[in-house]
């Protein structure tokens, strides 16, 4: 008898139901590749554009500034300064007559035997006599279990001072302890006093006043509770780190504007502008023999996005623009400054350069706000864009599975036909064989 070719009927099955789907195949292919490269050139534009966002943001703000001034010393060590946009040009002399300290008195050689047989209480006093806390017997032994230690006292002393400004800690050096009370702040006003069963303990620090001369020694005296002076002029605050002897030369102050990091600031606005602009470029490329087509290519969102940076970098904002300072846009839409014509400019008319990045509505504020439109991730353009896009891939994937569906029903078919078909020409070739 016969035998039938199920291998054979299998793969003309396979074949005749492929060729059936190939059509719905190619075209649901051919959508699914649209759509998820549609969704990857969009992705990568709202990279660029939060990128770009967060660079304008690392521009502007509180404590930031386009316009940079720098503070000049005449000697090294003395000070340190921070300078902000606000700070007029000027200089300064300044005598240092004492830096600020803390207040601190040691305890020594204790033991926790002493902590456990002292009677009375750690009584703590601030400079003016009226405020007060205390710690006792029952504090110290938190615990309960009627044993009090060196280390249950200092905790004792932290939790009851929590609020008042003197920690407590343990020092130990060959062999012996000593228990330090700390002021928290430095200054005059720090200072506490001690009455306690282990005796008053020995002063290791003073708590005073930084004091300094403005104008050199036997000027104006300026006082401060911690080494640093803030606005000690205004836009300056300077931070003193060693003291002057008698008859020594003051320390001198400059304060003026820095026009190279000023111009460093204004470059990474630009440097910024420009990365976007060439990953624009990138997307919305009209390809060619040579290069590929842009997956943006003649997208209107980009072309707005476009539209808007050229339109806002050519604004006037408080009377000026871009132009004034020597920087403008090229036949492509990138940023370029002129520094000889940018240093004449900031020089003649620095709170123009200051207005026009970073005031409010102004440059980066309203490069922000009209992207924010575009990025929002709630309703923003293309966060709306992206969920269209990832509907149209899931409806790509149900078609898939629908084809799926009408191949292995083409298979079926075919595979009983087929498996008919042999049957009959098996039985045939059997019944021919009883003839011969």
């Amino acid at each position: 008898m016969a035998t039938i070719d199920s291998d054979y009927i299998q793969q003309m099955a396979t074949q005749l139901a492929n060729y059936e789907v190939q059509s719905a195949l190619t075209k649901n292919e051919r959508n699914r590749a649209t759509y998820q490269a549609s969704l990857d050139a969009v992705t990568k534009l709202e990279s660029a554009l939060k990128t770009f966002r967060t660079s304008l943001k690392s521009l502007s703000g509180t404590g930031k500034s386009m316009l940079v001034n720098s503070a000049t010393f005449g000697q090294e060590g003395y000070a340190t300064a921070s300078v902000s946009s606000s700070a007029q040009a000027g200089s300064y002399q300044y005598f240092v007559e004492k830096l600020a300290g803390t207040h601190q008195i040691g305890l020594n050689d204790l033991t926790d035997a002493d902590v456990q047989n002292a009677s009375g209480v750690l009584q703590f006093k601030d400079a003016s006599g009226a405020n007060s806390f205390s710690v006792d017997r029952s504090a110290i032994d938190a615990d309960g279990d009627g044993n009090r230690t060196l280390d249950e006292l200092a905790k004792a002393i932290n939790s009851a001072g929590a609020d008042s400004g003197v920690k407590a800690a343990l020092v130990r050096s060959n062999g012996k302890v000593s228990l330090v009370l700390s002021a928290e702040k430095s200054g005059a006003e720090n200072v506490f006093s001690l009455a306690s069963p282990f005796g008053s303990g020995q002063l290791l620090s003073e708590g005073r006043d930084a004091e300094v001369r403005l104008g050199g020694e036997g000027g104006m005296l300026l006082t401060s509770s911690s080494n640093t002076f803030d606005n000690l002029i205004d836009g300056v605050s300077l931070t003193f780190n060693k003291t002057h002897a008698s008859g020594e030369t003051p320390l001198s102050l400059t304060v003026g504007q820095d026009a190279s990091a000023t111009k460093a600031q204004v470059q990474k606005f630009i440097d910024a502008f420009n990365s976007l602009m060439t990953s624009l470029d990138s997307l919305t490329a009209s390809g060619g023999e040579s290069s590929a087509r842009g997956a943006l290519a003649g997208d209107g969102s980009v072309r707005s996005i476009e539209s808007m940076l050229n339109q806002v970098v050519r604004t006037q904002f408080g009377g000026v623009s871009l132009i004034d300072f020597g920087i403008s846009a090229d036949r492509n839409g990138k940023l370029t400054i002129d520094t000889a014509r940018f240093d004449k400019a900031v020089a003649a008319k620095p709170d123009a350069l200051e207005g026009l990045f970073g005031e409010k509505d102004a440059l980066l504020d309203s490069i922000d706000k009209k992207l924010a439109v575009y990025v929002a991730s709630a309703g923003g353009v293309l966060s709306n864009r992206k969920d269209s896009l990832n509907q149209s891939l899931k409806r790509v994937s149900t078609d898939y599975e629908s084809i799926q569906k009408q191949f292995d029903n083409y298979y079926n078919r075919y595979l009983r036909q087929y498996t008919s078909m042999m049957q009959i020409m098996a039985s045939m070739e059997q019944t021919s064989g009883l003839f011969a």
